[in-house]
């Protein structure tokens, strides 16, 4: 059962948590001070000209902070405008000149006390205001008795009442004196709309503006707008980015009432909602509901991608700001976890749809870019010199540590931890650390980033491969000359085969039945003019160089040669694509070593959700084990046949357009039910269901 999304009302009527304000009654404006000072407000405006900061000989007044109150100035009862009311307190700067002149009477001295009490410090205070379209200075004269003055200490507050704002309006306010003794001080709010105050009976704007609920409809999001039939307004879905301009998503001018459904999958925390009545001067309204809502976190996460611009530059994509963070990781030739490289290299903050810079001289095929977020977890992980330089390399991570008094160590980064060189360790990195020390030396590594703290270095491991391994692969070598006499022999098979359209089978490890009926369909398959690549027949590839480098090299040379890369959807397949679409990544080791299924998802996901799967992937499943309709909807968008029962289609999907007549098609789906039943079957009884009553497809047609 899908958890509901919220019910979030949004009417602009009361609400408990909406805000009273003080109403104010006339058009003047107006200042008041707090005890012990006086104040004056000059009658207009005036210039802006805050100038340049003097000094001052003596003890002044000046503003040290400002605070704002939102008010109503009332015409009539039902016919007021949003007043923002300024606070600002003042404090002393300076003190008194000392007297030096040590033969001064003291007659002179008692005289300039008694005119010290009898004086007052006056400043001239400016009010800057600034809200498009409106900007508007004033000037306040404040008094403070001498006596009170005490240099550094507040001495009290004065009160402008007050600039009016528009609803929702971004306002900006500075106060300085004249002359000006210091930098000013600036403010700048974001004024509520409708919704936040209890205004909707005072200000006109507010009386039109549509009423808009947010409710849940199964994994849907509905828009209710509940306005009258005669009302226009428009509405606009965009999304609010902290970099750079708003981006509009959707808008529409409509006439009430109307009801909009919203994908879930379209939900990020930054989409939000403005909705306006289409009059003159109107008030627009913005909300953004889904800004806490842990779906709209996971889609954005779904949604974000890691780019090369170039060689040493990247970008991650994503439609709102991301918190988290980014760093690099060592991917090993094998199928273990990528090893972060933090220390040495730092981590850095995301700024997403902007390029950043990697910190190295070189790149490497294994270096691969991990981005966690705030609580630690990883969420996105890309290769991204995987594709240009080629798949994974056997090549070991040196890593040297600077330390004060150039203090120098070196390890080997394996997937047991940093092992120092030299070492008596029983690793692979120790066994050959004096030889990985002297290519060092000798400039037969390569050097991927350098400074002060430390370097990285990636050496080759080929040359040091056991030779007890030659005649092992001698004998590989022998099998397969002896292998392709034998299919040389036979004519008709390698001119189908040199003809036919390659096809790469992926899919989940679901028992020995399962796999045994993956290898019965690809032994059919290779009969016909195709060429089959499946894991099955490549577990030594597998264990040499991991599933995810086997995968991105077989799927590369499938697609280069036009083929079409099958996935073969079991219950199995379906978990690991749910697991995957809900949770990102499983944690490592979760699934079998040899699995490529497993391996493949985080290259195949991507080409579904940016749309390039069309034309490079088709679905299968078998009749009695999978419905096509358990397969995710995300693996929809492209054909999944069951089989055997549309054999026919799907050899027509994989042998391409134009590639057999429909007879010849008929005749060969035959030869692959016939092939594909006994392993179905038996697939059944392994699984303690036995096939009864479902023989459907050709198959089926045979036993009759």
């Amino acid at each position: 059962m899908p958890v509901p999304w919220f019910l979030l009302s949004l009417a602009l009527g009361r609400s408990p948590m909406v805000v009273s304000l003080e109403r104010l009654v006339g058009l003047q404006d107006a200042a008041r001070c707090s005890p012990g000072l006086s104040c004056h407000l000059w009658d207009g405006d005036v210039l802006c000209l805050p100038g340049s900061i003097v000094s001052a000989s003596g003890p002044v007044l000046v503003p040290t902070r400002l605070r704002t109150e939102l008010v109503l100035r009332c015409y009539q009862e039902t016919d007021c405008d949003l007043c923002v009311r300024v606070v600002v307190h003042l404090a002393v700067h300076g003190h008194w000149e000392e007297h030096e002149d040590e033969g001064e009477s003291a007659g002179a001295v008692g005289l300039e006390l008694e005119e010290f009490r009898n004086a007052s410090l006056q400043a001239q205070v400016v009010l800057s205001f600034q809200a498009y379209p409106t900007a508007r200075c004033v000037l306040l004269e404040v008094q403070v008795p001498a006596v009170l003055v005490q240099p550094g200490q507040s001495v009290g507050s004065v009160v402008f009442d007050c600039f009016e704002a528009a609803l929702g309006a971004e306002v900006r306010i500075w106060s300085y004196t004249q002359p000006r003794y210091q930098k000013e001080l600036n403010l700048t709010q974001q004024l509520p709309d409708c919704r936040g105050l209890e205004v909707r009976d005072t200000i006109q704007s507010c009386w039109a503006l549509p009423w808009l609920n947010v409710s849940a409809d199964g994994d849907d999001v509905c828009l209710v707008l509940d306005v009258s039939e005669e009302q226009h307004f428009g509405l606009l879905l965009y999304w609010n980015q902290v970099q750079g301009p708003i981006k509009p998503r959707w808008h529409r001018n409509l006439t009430g009432p109307q009801t909009i459904t919203l994908n879930h999958t379209d939900l990020v925390p930054c989409l939000c909602i403005q909705v306006w009545p289409l009059e003159p001067d109107a008030v627009r309204t913005n909300f953004c509901p889904f800004r806490e809502d842990p779906r709209a976190h996971q889609n954005l996460w779904h949604q974000a991608r890691l780019r090369l611009l170039s060689p040493q530059s990247w970008q991650l994509d994503a439609p709102c700001s991301l918190p988290a963070e980014v760093v690099l990781c060592w991917q090993a030739l094998g199928s273990g976890p990528c090893q972060p490289l933090v220390p040495p290299l730092p981590r850095e903050n995301v700024t997403v749809n902007k390029a950043q810079e990697f910190p190295l001289l070189k790149v490497h095929p294994n270096l691969c870019v991990q981005q966690v977020n705030s609580g630690e977890k990883l969420q996105l992980q890309e290769c991204l010199w995987a594709e240009s330089l080629g798949s994974f390399k056997d090549d070991m991570l040196l890593v040297e540590t600077r330390g004060p008094h150039d203090n120098r160590s070196l390890c080997a980064l394996e997937p047991s931890g940093c092992t120092p060189l030299p070492s008596r360790a029983s690793t692979r990195a120790a066994r050959l650390g004096q030889q990985l020390l002297q290519d060092l030396h000798s400039g037969q590594c390569l050097q991927l980033w350098d400074d002060d703290l430390g370097a990285l270095w990636a050496c080759p491991m080929d040359k040091y491969i056991h030779k007890r391994w030659a005649l092992g692969w001698l004998a590989c070598l022998l099998f397969a000359a002896m292998l392709f006499f034998l299919l040389l022999l036979k004519k008709d098979h390698v001119k189908a085969a040199a003809s036919g359209r390659s096809a790469l089978l992926l899919h989940s490890a679901d028992g020995a039945g399962f796999e045994r009926l993956v290898g019965a369909l690809a032994s059919a398959l290779c009969r016909l003019p195709l060429r089959v690549a499946v894991d099955l027949w490549s577990r030594r590839e597998l264990s040499a160089q991991g599933p995810l480098a086997w995968f991105h090299a077989q799927r590369r040379q499938t697609l280069q040669e036009g083929g079409v890369v099958v996935l073969l959807f079991s219950p199995g397949a379906v978990a690991l694509c749910h697991e995957w679409l809900q949770d990102g990544a499983p944690a490592p080791g979760a699934h079998c070593p040899h699995d490529a299924f497993a391996a493949s998802l985080s290259c195949v996901l991507p080409d579904f959700l940016q749309g390039r799967a069309h034309g490079r992937y088709i679905g299968a499943c078998f009749d009695g084990l999978l419905h096509p309709d358990a397969v995710p909807a995300l693996f929809r968008a492209v054909p999944v046949f069951s089989l055997p029962s549309q054999l026919p289609d799907f050899l027509g999907a994989l042998q391409g357009p134009g590639a057999s007549s429909p007879g010849l098609l008929g005749k060969r789906a035959e030869q692959v039910s016939r092939a594909l039943q006994p392993a179905l079957d038996n697939c059944f009884l392994s699984l303690g269901s036995p096939r009864e009553g479902r023989g459907t497809g050709h198959g089926a047609e045979d036993r009759t």
